[in-house]
């Protein structure tokens, strides 16, 4: 299902997005990603922090909603610039990924990633 753009949000809407079609999708898809040798990129650590930051039920609605819709554009296999593209192909990814955590940094945390990074040596280990 497509979210469609085309109408002006309320600002209460954005309480009803982390229950989206993202948060399935990330769920679903981010440590199969990672798996497949995305674990690898400057940025994944980044990423699985952001990702334990969107599952935490203490971060804010709003948050969690921001992080699972860059999340779930780092999941997209065509995108902007396709990830199968050598050295180019995550560029775009990471720019979101940057982006979300430089607006959100405070609320992820030192547990964040803590487990980001244990479960980034868990997939490289395997």
């Amino acid at each position: 299902m497509a979210r469609r753009f085309d109408r002006t949000f309320d600002p209460e809407d954005i309480e009803n997005l982390a229950g989206s079609e993202d948060e399935p999708r990330v769920r679903a898809g981010f440590w199969s990603k990672l798996a497949g040798g995305a674990s690898r990129i400057p940025f994944a650590e980044d990423a699985a922090a952001a990702y334990y930051c969107a599952l935490d039920a203490r971060t804010p609605t709003r948050v969690r909603a921001l992080l699972f819709g860059a999340l779930a554009y780092f999941l997209l296999p065509t995108d902007t610039v396709p990830d199968i593209l050598p050295a180019l192909g995550f560029t775009d990814d990471a720019a979101v990924i940057a982006t979300a955590l430089n607006l959100l940094a405070s609320h992820i945390g030192p547990s964040h990633r803590a487990a980001a990074r244990a479960a980034l040596e868990r997939l490289r280990r395997a």
